[in-house]
């Protein structure tokens, strides 16, 4: 109950702390940096004791609103009667009144971490809660007039006031309205204005508004048509309900109409003063604001001044007319420069600075810019600066009036974690009372230079300067590298450039460094040069400065080096005229091998008769790729009535993969007429494409081949495989793959046997000879394509379809990627044996 008691009053530093510093003969500023972390102790100190008992107001002043149906003042005034009739202090009195809620549903906000002022906690009625600002007419019975909905608008400022208690900015209170009140009152943005000397207005919060309209009017100098400022000089509010004619009056901040059609700007009572903030309330809905709307925006409004008020620093010190106008001076500078006022000892010593004004160019190490330094000490956010030659410089400038001009020296400070040290020449000089301080950082410029000569060694470039008055001219260092020119030699001149350039293209570039130099028109031109190494092809771009009469006095551009560009250019271009070539001859080979190929291999286009079989073909090539596959089929019936049929797949595309095929096709038929067993043919094929490679030289052509031959009347088929897939057969709805006969590949090995195996085909059956395109897919397994085929010829003879089987099949096929032959041999179920009966 009594922290606020152990802090001390105005921030004054404990005597223990400097007597010790004195006992111990401690240097000046030794004891100043002691004074300075005694003083932020302190005040640690009193912001938590201040914050905890804030918090405790302002939740009671919520339970009493919600309890009682009262304003923000009427519940401060009722807990200031109450204790003084209980004879409690007012903390104590919060207390208890927190612990009696306990048992009603009181809304209870998070844990408070609210900044009081200096004030005090007993002061924090009148700044927190005053509600001079609501609307006229409001003010007798506050939130009770609500009618039908006081309940509820009560529970809402009782929480609203809850949650300020937990505001650490001023933007968190902005969201904390906005959130509250647009439901059922359409607020969806929230601004709020502090002012700033005489009637300048600064953006201290914001919530709902766009980043591009805060920026715009994030700092309003004084004018007479802000209904804000109005607003808060008159200390009435300002109702913004019709956009057209609001917009003749006023400069509607937050700018489109459209977006915010009514607003309303309602100032913020100051701790015992006039209203120095005001809160603007956007809604996106046209219409006036009714009295319960009027009503509780003015209570809500009036909730914000404590928690606002506590928000802004305290160490804010009045307004400085003199500090002012030299802030307005530091305005139009262009570099660095800052106000210090000395902070003295009752003794008159010494003992800090703090920084009154700031330029906008005015940057320290740890990159706080302008205003962002303005409050600031020294020795609080310059520690190491104590005893220091510019400590002591500051000293003997504020007190003789001598200029002070510092040597360089370095400054390190810890940012984020990480220590940056940047070197410094400072000077210092008197104004009034006061130090005017000046700074060059010195590492920035070497920075810029390192970065400058990166950015021309990365894009292989250099800058230039030609100074057409005194006749001088200036080149980076990499120009020379460009130029392929000795430093020593200096630059050349642009009357000299032509000497260099090949002849044909000196025209262009003369004619633009002509009008460069006559008309001041910008040049960009790429030209080409003669260097020791060889030919180079340069880019000029440059641009001239004028006088008042429009004469080019002086040209800025760069030279840059698109030799390697230039190569790759053309290198590409090579590799694309390549490919188009050799794309052209693959395509005219496809085209002449598609033509061979369907001379080669017809392809029937009904289903043909052959031994009392029906057999249906079908071919479909890849649609992918240029060239033609080497997959391919027989099917005739011999002159003694059997029927042969052979299906086989040659490794590899193109011509040579179609004259392979063609040797094969012609020799096995050739072979079998002639009366060749079907194991020896596959023999005489094996040693055929060994001793025959397609190119006349290197290696063989591999090729899967199955020869099957059929003797109608005994319904046999005799067949055997040379490292090719399995047959098919379809049997009474059920699918299963023959037992595969030994057979190596041909074209392998001239250790390959090939077996020769029999099988009854019964009526109905179907038996299919295909290549692998049918059932590979990359990346799976040869059995799950198997599988997939076998179901799908089940399928497919199951449904009756009067398509053929093998052409059904073909379409199926998973992806297009290689080419495709399917042989279907179907013995009909209503044919009989030839020869039989």
């Amino acid at each position: 109950m009594q922290a606020e008691s152990a802090v001390p009053e105005d921030g004054a530093v404990p005597e223990t702390i400097a007597s010790a510093a004195s006992d111990d003969g401690a240097a000046p500023e030794v004891l100043a940096l002691a004074k300075v972390v005694a003083r932020l102790r302190t005040e640690i100190a009193s912001l938590e004791a201040l914050a905890s008992t804030a918090a405790v107001l302002e939740r009671a002043k919520g339970v009493m609103m919600a309890r009682r149906g009262v304003s923000a003042d009427e519940a401060y005034e009722a807990l200031v009667e109450a204790a003084e009739g209980h004879g409690r202090t007012l903390m104590e009195e919060c207390w208890i009144t927190l612990g009696s809620s306990r048992s009603q549903r009181v809304p209870e906000p998070g844990p408070a971490r609210v900044l009081l002022p200096s004030k005090g906690p007993e002061h924090a009625g009148s700044v927190f809660s005053s509600g001079r600002y609501l609307a006229r007419g409001s003010r007798t019975g506050g939130v009770r007039a609500a009618g039908g909905g006081a309940g509820g608008t009560r529970r809402l400022l009782a929480a609203l006031a809850g949650r300020l208690a937990d505001a650490r900015t001023a933007d968190d209170i902005a969201e904390y309205l906005r959130e509250s009140l647009t439901g059922s009152f359409g607020v969806e943005g929230v601004m709020i204005y502090s002012m700033v000397g005489t009637g300048r207005l600064e953006l201290a919060g914001h919530a709902g508004i766009d980043p591009d309209v805060v920026g715009q009017w994030r700092d309003i100098p004084p004018l007479a048509n802000i209904a804000a400022l109005d607003a808060m000089t008159g200390e009435e509010p300002v109702w913004l309900e019709d956009a057209a004619a609001d917009a003749e009056r006023y400069q509607l901040i937050g700018g489109n109409p459209r977006r915010w059609p009514s607003r309303a700007w309602i100032p913020v009572p100051g701790a015992g003063g006039p209203a120095d903030l005001v809160v603007g309330f956007f809604r996106g809905r046209p219409g006036p604001f009714d009295a319960h709307a009027r009503t509780v925006l003015g209570e809500a409004s009036a909730l914000c001044a404590g928690p606002l008020h506590a928000v802004r620093s305290p160490l804010t010190v009045p307004p400085d007319h003199e500090v002012a106008a030299i802030q307005a001076v530091f305005e139009a500078l262009p570099g660095t420069a800052i106000l210090l006022s000395p902070l003295r000892t009752p003794t008159g010593e010494v003992e800090d600075y703090r920084i009154e004004a700031a330029a906008p160019g005015s940057v320290d190490i740890a990159g706080r810019r302008g205003k962002e330094l303005v409050g600031r000490r020294v020795l609080e956010t310059y520690p190491t600066v104590a005893g220091t030659p510019l400590w002591h410089g500051y000293l003997d400038a504020l007190t003789t009036g001598t200029t002070y001009i510092g040597e360089p020296f370095s400054y390190q400070e810890v940012v984020a974690g990480v220590p940056e040290q940047s070197t410094y020449s400072v000077r210092a000089t008197r104004l009034g009372g006061r130090l005017v301080v000046t700074w060059i950082r010195h590492d920035v410029t070497r920075r810029e230079e390192r970065r400058l000569a990166s950015m021309e060694r990365l894009g292989n470039l250099g800058w230039a300067d030609w100074n057409l008055v005194t006749d001088t001219i200036n080149w980076s260092d990499h120009v020379y590298a460009i130029f392929r020119r000795d430093p020593e030699l200096g630059p050349m001149t642009l009357e000299e450039l032509p000497a260099h350039l090949l002849p044909d293209d000196l025209p262009a570039l003369g004619a633009d460094v002509e009008r460069l130099l006559r008309d001041g028109a910008a040049i960009d031109r790429q030209f080409r040069i003669v260097v020791p190494d060889g030919v180079r092809h340069l880019r000029i771009v440059a641009e001239a400065e004028t006088d008042a009469e429009g004469t080019p006095v002086e040209v800025h551009g760069f030279f840059q080096d698109l030799t390697a560009q230039r190569d790759a250019e053309l290198a590409l271009r090579e590799s694309e005229r390549a490919v188009l070539v050799q794309r052209g001859m693959l395509q005219a080979e496809r085209t002449l091998a598609a033509r061979l190929q369907h001379a080669l291999l017809p392809t029937p286009e009904r289903s043909m008769d052959l031994a009392g079989l029906r057999v249906d073909v079908a071919y479909m090539p890849s649609d992918s790729g240029v060239n033609v596959g080497g997959d391919w089929y027989s099917a005739i019936e011999l002159p003694d009535h059997s029927a042969l049929f052979v299906v086989g797949d040659v490794a590899g595309h193109g011509l040579d993969a179609v004259g392979t095929m063609a040797q094969l096709r012609f020799t096995a038929k050739g072979m079998i007429v002639t009366g060749s067993a079907l194991a020896d043919a596959l023999t005489r094929l094996n040693t055929l494409l060994i001793h025959t490679p397609p190119d006349g030289f290197g290696t063989s052509a591999t090729a899967t081949m199955i020869m099957a031959r059929y003797w109608p009347q005994e319904q046999r088929l005799s067949w055997v495989r040379a490292g090719h897939l399995p047959p098919l057969l379809v049997r009474d709805g059920r699918a299963e793959y023959l037992p595969l006969p030994e057979g190596g590949l041909l074209g392998a090995g001239f250790a390959s046997a090939y077996e020769e195996v029999s099988l009854r085909l019964e009526p109905g059956d179907h038996l299919l000879l295909y290549t692998d395109g049918l059932i590979e897919v990359p990346g799976e397994s040869i059995d799950r394509g198997l599988d997939r085929l076998a179901r799908a010829a089940v399928d497919c003879v199951a449904a009756g379809r009067p398509e053929p089987l093998a052409r059904l099949l073909a379409e199926l096929r998973p992806g297009r990627r290689d080419d495709v032959c399917v042989l279907d041999i179907h013995l009909p179920a209503d044919r009989a044996p030839e020869g039989r009966g």
